[in-house]
């Protein structure tokens, strides 16, 4: 489970709808292309990190920690917006990505396996 304490503002912690382990769902979108990128969570205090330093921080599943994105990789997201969606459970974060988004190494995670739409089926 994420950390509780958070330095998050009160009001938008309040707006939160978190998944039973505290974490809301993260997408994160190219700025100015609208292309998706990854989907990452955030607790409160990843969140309140991500409004106050300008660079992602998301939650880390797998190994319950707090990471920025591109402290180890170089891939940096530099954020121009956060927005959360009308039932308070999904954050859309619009960023600048440098490099690749996707720990595979491709720009976007989203990129590497399209599946077949078959409409009518």
């Amino acid at each position: 489970m994420a950390r509780s304490t958070s330095a998050l503002d009160p009001a938008i912690a309040a707006r939160l709808k978190r998944t039973d382990d505290g974490l809301v769902p993260a997408i994160a979108q190219q700025y100015d292309t609208g292309e998706v990128l990854m989907l990452g969570w955030m607790d409160d205090e990843a969140l309140h990190r991500t409004l106050t330093t300008g660079r992602c921080t998301y939650w880390s599943r797998s190994r319950r920690a707090y990471w920025v994105k591109g402290d180890t990789s170089g891939h940096h997201q530099h954020v121009k917006s956060v927005a959360l969606d009308c039932d308070g459970d999904t954050l859309l974060v619009k960023v600048d990505q440098v490099g690749a988004a996707c720990h595979t190494g491709d720009r976007t995670c989203f990129d590497a396996d399209p599946l077949p739409v078959t409409p009518g089926q």
